[in-house]
């Protein structure tokens, strides 16, 4: 087996994190940015998600997209609630990933 074989399969590997598969939840590419607009609105309000990184002046506010702060503030939504049931849902607006979608200095929380 090739070297580049080799580090083709470790890329292709789910990460896992005390035996379960990574996951995060960010905005569905499909949905209309009204739709997310809503979504986004309930979770950083009676969603109770941590939406003060996604502040002008914070590390995620760029880029200042709808689809960007939803992907956000929906994944803080979930690593927050995942435990006590909630789904990557936002009427469906929202999809899970293996792919971390941190970027820059704006990094993306992940609870196991």
């Amino acid at each position: 087996m090739s070297i580049f074989t080799v580090a083709l399969l470790v890329l292709l590997i789910p990460h896992f994190s005390d035996g379960q598969f990574e996951q995060w939840c960010i905005a569905d590419e499909q949905t209309a940015d009204a739709d997310l607009q809503v979504a986004l609105d309930w979770a950083c309000g009676k969603g109770s998600a941590n939406c003060s990184m996604i502040q002008v002046n914070q590390p995620c506010y760029l880029p200042n997209t709808v689809r960007d702060h939803a992907s956000y503030a929906f994944n803080s939504y979930y690593q927050k609630f995942k435990h006590k049931g909630a789904t990557c849902y936002f009427n469906g607006a929202a999809i899970t990933t293996e792919l971390d979608p941190s970027h820059k200095s704006c990094l993306y929380e992940f609870n196991p």
